[in-house]
């Protein structure tokens, strides 16, 4: 059974998608990363929901939620860097500002919903959505008050939803 994740994307993220007019295209790619600028989506495999969430003036937002492809450098990808100051995904340079340039950054193709900022997660779901770890243990998101978001630390990562609160994500954002 698949399993379903959330990342964060920040405030200089979804600023550079809307400049770059990426507002309701499909990102073919995300990137993973092995420092903490970059979240590392070492437990995702192929199969796997990846949703991605901006927070803004206190609401969580679905951005975009996206299915694991593959993790390998792909063709698409381009040729890899030579030198330090090369792009480090040529083949992916519209979507660079998902991570390419992250230390460590490796690509994860996705298929993807079309990227969008109109979504807020309703307040009574956020209060219930719940993340698990590998060793089955279960937390809720802090700083929930009244259904706003006050600070968005406990979203900054790559973090399992449980079971259940994937599926009401999933009813939330729909086919």
């Amino acid at each position: 059974m698949p399993d379903a994740f959330t990342v964060l994307w920040t405030q200089p993220t979804c600023r550079a998608l809307r400049k770059a007019g990426h507002v309701g295209a499909r990102p073919p790619v995300a990137f993973s990363g092995v420092h903490t600028s970059l979240p590392a989506w070492s437990g995702a495999r192929a199969g796997d929901e990846v949703y991605a969430l901006h927070v803004s003036r206190c609401e969580v937002f679905v951005v975009s939620r996206m299915r694991v492809v593959d993790r390998e450098r792909g063709d698409c990808c381009g040729a890899a860097a030579a030198s330090w100051d090369d792009p480090a995904f040529p083949g992916h340079e519209a979507w660079s500002m998902l991570g390419a340039g992250g230390c460590g950054a490796s690509a994860v193709h996705v298929d993807a919903t079309p990227v969008r900022f109109d979504r807020p997660v309703p307040g009574e779901l956020l209060e219930r959505l719940t993340w698990r770890n590998r060793r089955n243990r279960t937390r809720n998101l802090k700083h929930v008050v009244d259904g706003r978001l006050e600070r968005a630390v406990g979203l900054q990562g790559f973090y399992r939803l449980a079971p259940e609160s994937a599926d009401e994500l999933a009813g939330f954002v729909g086919p």
